[in-house]
């Protein structure tokens, strides 16, 4: 038997979102699978244990390709994940809350189990310049990322979700 897979699935426009789910992958090592949020399919989440979610906040809501994914792929896992451990991060400008509860409404439709705080690194973008720049994620922000992974990775290892 295979050990179970974590997956941590991305969206991300200005990098910040990638560079923590990388961390996130990182963290967990051999077990944590990287998705693109726009290549991820069904069979994905059903071949996973558990998920870390990592997409900017845009507009106050989750990213657009984030919601894609969740919406290709809500109903053809429905009924068949209950009770995975899932995690969040979110790359926000200002407070995150809205993509955060976005996310958290899907996983309570599909029965997850939020396994850790959500993490939400808010970059402080406001202006149009600075919403569409590079991003550039404190060293400290990135190491929680990274923590969140081993923590992710070790639940698995031990059967705790």
């Amino acid at each position: 038997m295979s050990d179970p897979v974590l997956a941590v699935i991305w969206h991300s426009r200005t990098g910040a979102s990638q560079a923590m789910a990388m961390q996130v992958a990182q963290g967990a090592g051999d077990r944590a699978r990287l998705i693109a949020a726009a290549n991820v399919v069904p069979q994905d989440l059903l071949d996973a244990a558990a998920y870390v979610f990592v997409c900017p906040e845009n507009l106050a809501t989750m990213s657009g390709m984030m919601k894609e994914m969740f919406d290709r792929c809500y109903y053809p896992v429905l009924g068949r994940i209950e009770g995975r451990a899932y995690a969040t991060v979110i790359a926000a400008g200002s407070d995150g809350a809205g993509a955060q509860a976005q996310i958290d409404r899907i996983a309570t439709g599909w029965r997850l189990k939020r396994v850790a705080e959500p993490i939400i690194v808010n970059l402080q973008a406001q202006t149009p310049e600075e919403i569409l720049a590079e991003k550039t994620v404190p060293r400290d922000r990135l190491q929680e990322c990274r923590d969140l992974g081993v923590a992710m990775g070790e639940g698995l290892s031990l059967g705790i979700f």
